[in-house]
């Protein structure tokens, strides 16, 4: 046996032919489903990129104890147990997150990597002079930019780009190593991830852009644009999504061309998709996960079972991904995984959950049964207690600084981390539960998740699927408090929340504030941050995202940057202005 898996950043169902899609232009996905089982029931759990990554290895949820980070010394990982049973495992990638601080204990686990440069900002390219700036759409203009602007200059043909490169490093492996056996390879491209950078011959499928900006990159925020612009971002997707169409048709053809198919297993698959103005939004993060962002695509071939072009309705999730692998090579899981291997699904679409969690740390917790989706906010605005859970102690691309470390405890183990304490520190939100609130939805009524449920007993079921998920994934005290549920025993009427929090949730699809209402916070903010009395009206007001907001756009008004989270309402930006007013400012 062998196995190959291809994966995708970023990839929307939703934009897939084998899903619906009769615009964009991706053959080689067609001819995928025809040679797969394709999955209609395939659920992302813990967001976004890392922490899904982290679910892949340990085949448990990360996103109920600690956010973005590395494998933690008690996890177990999939690729790592597959080389101690005597697989030989590669990776060939350009995700640039494996390389920095809060990814890179993961490419390690593989017996050998390949990692190819250039993808979203990585600081490939050293360039000391600016480079030109573009005539672009896009609020937020940091190093990220800046450095994608300089790694653009050294990707101008396609042969040079990170996608082809991390392709034809996989298909050489695959033609190295095609007379041999048991060995696992993952080709992980970043793409369809934004930017949406790619080449005119993937362009010429889709309406050319107008004569406007640039707009390849949106920010995560809400939508403002027009529709032709709105237009001009989902064909810059869709064309990047077109080339890694190519590229897994390459993948495809080498499997033709030395006959694979009687003894390798495939899996294509993504870690979530993006929102392209769907629900008013761009990206991820700051939003609840809609389904374009948590319902994923997913195709499998078992040469064990068979099905070519046969479909399977049953659930299944990320934690399941690894577990498969495994099953594949006959390597049995450890006590601690959660995921289950989806070979009960293949065979006879037999199912093996119930319901499913997903979720980002500190925002919604979230449960599908497959059908309803119940997106379950918090009880109070300072979505407190909130805790990482690790001995890894590190964000994205740092490590934790001292200040966020002096108020860490060391606390017992807990169920999985195989009797090893870990520290518990304060933690701060991905996304915004406060603002959204608590909203259900059913799918099979309202695909497109635009009329929330009001039904009690609806919402008692979904909230007992949701505790028998956080339950069963050993969810700390701190996440029922911040939630209001019970940590024992059934739940009640008295938690009940998507009647509560209705109009909340219909807030946060309030218009956007239109500037003229105001005269202060229509200032740039890093002017305001340079008067100390307008400084301290802000920090006091807004706390440490004042910090983050000076960083990343100092040239952006607080009016300007309420397009990238609800919790800058009218009514907040009015008080502000009022505040700054008795500053004499600006």
């Amino acid at each position: 046996m062998r196995a190959i898996m291809v994966m995708f950043d970023s990839l929307n169902r939703r934009f897939l032919p084998p899903y619906g899609n009769e615009w964009v232009h991706a053959p080689h996905f067609t001819r995928l489903a025809r040679r797969t089982v394709t999955f209609d029931t395939c659920y992302a759990g813990s967001m976004p990129c890392m922490p899904a990554r982290r679910e892949m290895h340990t085949a448990r949820h990360n996103f109920l104890h600690r956010s973005w980070g590395p494998l933690e010394p008690f996890d177990d990982s999939v690729p790592e147990m597959l080389a101690d049973a005597g697989v030989y495992t590669h990776i060939a990638t350009d995700h640039p997150h494996y390389w920095e601080d809060g990814g890179a204990t993961y490419h390690t686990r593989f017996r050998t990597h390949e990692f190819f440069r250039g993808q979203e900002g990585d600081p490939w390219k050293g360039q000391v002079a600016d480079p030109p700036e573009p005539c672009a759409h896009r609020e937020v203009r940091g190093p990220l930019w800046r450095q994608d602007l300089v790694n653009r200059q050294y990707l101008r043909d396609e042969s040079d780009h990170p996608q082809t490169r991390t392709v034809d490093a996989g298909i050489e492996f695959i033609e190295h190593n095609r007379e041999a056996d048991r060995w696992f390879l993952q080709i992980e491209c970043f793409d369809p991830h934004e930017p949406f950078f790619t080449y005119d011959g993937y362009r010429r499928h889709y309406p050319a852009p107008g004569a406007g900006p640039r707009f390849d990159w949106p920010d995560y925020r809400r939508v403002d644009e027009p529709p032709e612009l709105v237009d001009t971002a989902r064909h810059e997707y869709a064309a990047l999504l077109s080339m890694c169409d190519r590229s897994l048709g390459r993948v495809l053809d080498a499997m033709d061309r030395h006959d694979l198919w009687p003894d390798t297993a495939l899996i294509v698959c993504t870690d979530h998709g993006l929102l392209l103005g769907e629900h008013g939004w761009w990206g991820k993060n700051v939003q609840p996960w809609y389904d374009e962002n948590i319902h994923t695509p997913l195709f499998v071939w078992d040469p064990r079972s068979g099905g070519a072009g046969e479909r399977r309705a049953q659930l299944v999730q990320t934690i399941d991904f690894g577990p498969i692998l495994l099953d594949l090579f006959g390597v049995e899981p450890t006590p601690r995984m959660a995921g289950r291997s989806i070979a009960p699904v293949l065979a006879e679409d037999r199912p093996i959950h119930e319901s499913a969690l997903f979720g980002s740390f500190g925002g919604h917790v979230n449960v599908t049964d497959g059908r309803h989706v119940y997106m379950r906010g918090i009880v109070t605005a300072d979505n407190q207690p909130l805790h990482e859970h690790t001995l890894m102690p590190t964000h994205m691309n740092r490590r934790f600084d001292p200040d966020e470390l002096r108020s860490a405890e060391l606390v017992p183990a807990l169920p999985f981390t195989r009797g090893v304490p870990v520290l518990r520190v304060p933690g701060a939100a991905f996304g915004d539960p406060a603002s959204f609130g608590t909203v259900l939805f059913d799918l099979h009524e309202d695909p497109e998740q635009l009329r929330p449920v009001l039904d009690d007993e609806l919402e008692l079921r979904m909230i007992r699927l949701l505790l028998n998920g956080m339950r069963a994934a050993d969810a700390p005290d701190s996440q029922y408090l911040r939630l209001g549920l019970p940590r024992h025993g059934p739940p009640g009427p008295e938690h009940l929340l998507a009647r509560r929090q209705h109009d909340q949730y219909l807030a946060s699809l309030a218009p956007l504030p239109e500037p003229e209402q105001f005269r202060a916070v229509n200032t740039a903010l890093g002017e305001l941050l340079r008067q100390p009395g307008a400084a301290a009206v802000l920090h006091r007001e807004l706390g440490p995202v004042v910090g983050h907001l000076a960083r990343s756009a100092p040239t952006s008004s607080l009016v300007a940057l309420a397009r990238f989270s609800p919790a800058l309402t009218h009514a907040v930006l009015h008080r502000l202005d009022e505040l700054l007013a008795e500053q004499g400012e600006p």
